[in-house]
């Protein structure tokens, strides 16, 4: 999006997405957003009580791309554990990108205050995403579906760190190797227990 397009809102939080995920939430500050955006600085605060609330839309888009990104990857998916590992594959996808910077909500936590609205994004997006791995180890019918989705947690945040702050671009990859190995350790329920674990979602 350029400066020239959309409404200034749009711009704005076009501008608030590059910004604050290349530079960091709390680097950016409003003078510099409303540069980038190319708005009057009358229509920050027309459309937005000030910069939390600007950072709040900013998390939440990073939210709902997320969710549909991995709702995409998903689709027509019907093992849950292949939508187990559709997650991993579109996390490799972003950490493969040549502007990735980490999880943006890795990021936005290590600058936030206890209280502040990014802190409370942040538990937003992970109380979701613990939410869906443990939501599908159940429809996998694991004998231990809370174990395994934690495990898969660990294996998912650690890819997170590893890729950004290692420069590892093969570590989701490795990651989502060793979370088909966790998955096929785990026996599910009315299945044999040499049931096989199809890499599948690639």
């Amino acid at each position: 999006m350029t400066k020239a397009s959309g409404s200034a809102r749009e711009r704005l939080l076009a501008a608030a997405d590059r910004l604050f995920y290349a530079e960091g939430i709390h680097m950016v500050g409003i003078d510099r957003l409303i540069s980038e955006a190319g708005v009057a600085k009358g229509s920050l605060f027309y459309n937005f009580t000030g910069k939390d609330e600007l950072v709040t839309a900013y998390l939440a888009g990073r939210h709902e791309d997320r969710r549909e990104r991995i709702a995409r990857r998903q689709q027509g998916l019907i093992d849950p554990v292949e939508r187990i590992l559709a997650m991993f594959d579109v996390l490799e996808e972003s950490a493969l990108s040549p502007t990735y910077n980490g999880c943006p909500f890795a990021n936005a936590y290590a600058e936030a205050a206890p209280d502040s609205v990014e802190a409370e994004a942040v538990k937003t997006f992970r109380t979701w995403l613990a939410g869906t791995f443990l939501a599908l180890t159940r429809e996998a019918s694991f004998a231990n579906p809370e174990d395994v989705a934690r495990r898969l947690g660990v294996l998912y945040d650690g890819a997170i760190s590893t890729s950004q702050l290692d420069a590892h671009p093969d570590a989701v990859r490795l990651a989502r190797e060793m979370a088909v190995t966790v998955m096929a350790s785990e026996r599910r329920a009315g299945a044999p227990a040499a049931h096989a674990i199809r890499e599948g979602g690639r």
